[in-house]
């Protein structure tokens, strides 16, 4: 049995406030810092149309300081006007009291239906319960409490060294649907015990996200709520202080939040095949990144991989409205090392049989290459089911 994930000097917990419909649910969650100087970065939402936890949040933690992180499911807390904000402020300030912090330094995440308005009054009675059950190994909790159409919990820890000292970092996430770049609809809070400047938590997480978090799609849609933040305790005593250890870093976190954007995709609403969209040979990674990202998108190829229907056809079709520079009597795509596409036509009937059988597996992988220049990029993608569309059709009822 593996030991519970802990991250030292945080403290998490998650209990039942009674915001989701389904009585017994675990739907309100915190972390803690013990430590007074942590330091604090962010990234969020792109939609113009953004919650008020997201809007209060991005303010505090602007500053490069927080102590705590207090999460809610079932209520996004969003389009509900001037009382958002009020419910939001008096999120924190419950949480700010208990932990004797300045409210400042509590930062606030809600996800769920969008107008509802946030049955305030519950959660401040869970408050104290909330706060009682602050524990080491709380981030179970923590990552069922922050929970919608997810099917299972996302929790990740990597470790590293720095000079001979060893760090932790964590990551909880909570996303299933509303997924695209721009953060996807998610929650993502990253915890470690290694001690970094705000400014310097802000570039190395602004270079993880864009090469995890943003590069996946479930269903194209961004969320109102995604809320990305990492907070850095230094109880390790690691520090990052040079380029070459804010190298080692990077490199721990880019692979702990890869990690996170695949489990994300993996647990998508209705999903059944998790798929790497590669492209190579364009004009530039820019280019690369537009062809990946709208073959990605497409619901035509999405359904396509759904029905384990080798239709090469949809891929080009994407690929050519990507806007781009491309030749398509150049272009070759592979199924895992199957070749269906030779200079911009099919490769006959066994290929297509044998990509058929590469499609039955849960995760594959496809490469475009444009045979025009060495720019390159990806994204993660996924199916679209049946369940998918059951799923959203009735997530209000």
């Amino acid at each position: 049995m593996q030991p519970p994930i802990q991250c030292p000097g945080f403290l998490a917990a998650g209990v039942a406030a009674g915001i989701k419909k389904k009585e017994g649910a675990l739907d309100l969650g915190l972390i803690y810092s013990q430590e007074p100087d942590t330091t604090v970065a962010g990234m969020f939402t792109r939609n113009r149309v953004m919650a008020a936890p997201v809007v209060l949040t991005k303010a505090r933690s602007a500053t490069g300081t927080a102590r705590a992180i207090m999460a809610n499911a079932g209520c996004a807390n969003c389009c509900t006007g001037s009382q958002g904000m009020v419910h939001a402020k008096r999120m924190t300030a419950g949480v700010a009291a208990g932990l004797q912090l300045a409210e400042e330094q509590v930062l606030v995440a809600s996800t769920g239906t969008i107008g509802l308005s946030l049955p305030i009054d519950k959660v401040q009675a869970a408050l104290p319960t909330l706060m009682g059950q602050l524990r080491a190994d709380g981030f179970e909790s923590f990552s069922q409490a922050i929970m919608t159409t997810d099917t299972v919990p996302k929790l990740v820890q990597r470790r590293g060294s720095l000079e001979g000292r060893s760090f932790t970092v964590v990551a909880v996430a909570k996303g299933a649907g509303m997924i695209r770049p721009d953060l996807a609809t998610m929650f993502c809070f990253v915890c470690t015990d290694a001690a970094a400047s705000a400014d310097t938590l802000q570039t190395m997480l602004r270079a993880s996200v864009d090469k995890s978090l943003n590069r996946i799609t479930i269903d194209g849609d961004t969320s109102t709520n995604d809320t990305v933040l990492i907070m850095a305790n230094g109880v390790s005593g690691a520090r990052i202080r040079t380029a070459e250890h804010q190298r080692v870093f990077q490199a721990v976190l880019d692979d702990l939040l890869m990690e996170v954007a695949r489990r994300l995709v993996k647990d998508g609403e209705g999903v059944t095949k998790v798929v790497e969209i590669k492209v190579q040979g364009a004009a530039s990674d820019v280019d690369a990144l537009k062809v990946a990202e709208t073959v990605a998108h497409s619901p035509l190829v999405k359904t396509a991989f759904f029905g384990e229907d080798a239709n090469w056809g949809r891929i080009l079709g994407a690929a050519g409205r990507a806007g781009v520079e491309l030749d398509a009597e150049r272009i070759d795509v592979f199924f895992d090392a199957v070749q269906m596409v030779k200079a911009g036509q099919g490769c006959g009937q066994a290929a297509e049989d044998r990509v058929t059988a590469v499609m039955r597996r849960p995760e594959f992988a496809v490469t475009i290459d444009l045979h025009l220049g060495s720019g390159a990029g990806a994204m993660l993608t996924c199916d679209f089911s049946v369940d998918y569309v059951r799923i959203n059709a009735d997530y209000r009822s």
